[in-house]
């Protein structure tokens, strides 16, 4: 059955740099867009960014960029998102998603696939 599951979450002091993996199973990743989104304590979900499946990335949160970059390797199914000079308002559960689509999305509502999250904290 179709997996996703991130890794590389953690504690981390501010400025400190962190890369997630998102590694799937079960389907074939060339041809879905990955999203990666993250819920704070109290927060909805938002999006942060997604890659196509040709590797065009769209960010979506202002706060991140220049700091987050989003990448793929289809040959390992694996996606990433390297996370630099993180802050303690990046504090929050991080995921990533999957949708068999051509176009990217950063709506919860458009994947249909997620992974359980892995928790990144920030914090002296």
């Amino acid at each position: 059955q179709v997996q996703l599951v991130e890794s590389g979450g953690g504690s981390v002091q501010p400025g400190g740099s962190l890369r997630l993996s998102c590694v799937t199973s079960g389907f074939t990743m060339d041809y879905y867009i990955i999203g990666w989104f993250r819920q704070a304590p109290g927060k909805e979900r938002e999006g942060i960014s997604c890659i196509t499946i040709r590797g065009d990335t769209t960010d979506y949160l202002d706060s991140v960029e220049g700091r987050f970059t989003t990448s793929r390797d289809n040959a390992k199914n694996t996606a990433y998102l390297q996370m630099n000079d993180l802050k303690p308002e990046d504090t929050a559960v991080y995921y990533c998603a999957a949708d068999r689509a051509y176009y990217c999305s950063g709506s919860v509502s458009d994947y249909n696939y997620w992974g359980q999250g892995t928790q990144v904290t920030v914090s002296s």
